[in-house]
């Protein structure tokens, strides 16, 4: 039976740091403006740091309708399940925030994941929790978790930094979100001296 929690703390705290992958729904305010649904992966992109706070590495790709949506109305909802052990689905509904580069706060942040040095980092999201809720997950199947993809850390681990926000810029869908909605802030700020190399 569900049930709505204060806070992320104790074994739902430990349920939602043990999932692998999890997902990320945001919309924009317009009517006709298209829902965005994204699935995240690696146990070393998420952190909780508080009952109240989640965050995650906002990682390069093809896309940024979630920073879009963020910067626009800030609505997120995060939502874990469990693909083996006890059926679960954890929903985290809040404010999401893009924390860029060039943001004083990007360092400190980047710091509190057990892999701050991986490539491709564009920003950090941190969502303030305003709902947490559970549901049993009956009908999710059971998969077998055969490990993390290796194909994006060693496809951006080849590029330089300068390369990368090259990437970026040249994307259809970095700078602004497929309802034209501004994105990823373009050109893409460098990482931080200390961040460089880690």
């Amino acid at each position: 039976m569900g049930k709505v929690y204060d806070g992320i703390d104790g074994r739902l705290r430990a349920f939602v740091e043990a999932q692998p992958v999890f997902f990320v729904a945001t919309a924009p305010l317009s009517g006709d403006g298209r829902v965005n649904l994204s699935p995240k992966g690696g146990a070393d992109t998420f952190a909780v740091f508080d009952e109240h706070t989640v965050a995650y590495l906002d990682l390069g790709g093809s896309h940024a309708e979630t920073i879009a949506h963020l910067r626009e109305n800030g609505r997120i909802t995060l939502m874990l399940c469990a693909f083996s052990g006890p059926p679960k689905i954890v929903r985290v509904h809040g404010h999401g925030e893009p924390v860029f580069r060039d943001d004083p706060r990007f360092p400190e942040l980047l710091a509190r994941f057990p892999n701050p040095g991986q490539p491709s980092v564009r920003a950090v999201v941190v969502v303030a929790a305003e709902q947490v809720s559970d549901s049993c997950g009956y009908k999710v199947p059971n998969l077998e978790y055969a490990g993390d993809r290796s194909t994006h850390a060693e496809y951006f681990g080849r590029k330089s930094d300068d390369e990368f926000a090259a990437y970026c810029a040249r994307k259809d869908f970095n700078g602004e979100s497929i309802d034209g909605l501004p994105a990823l802030p373009l050109p893409l700020p460098p990482l931080p001296v200390a961040q460089r190399g880690i």
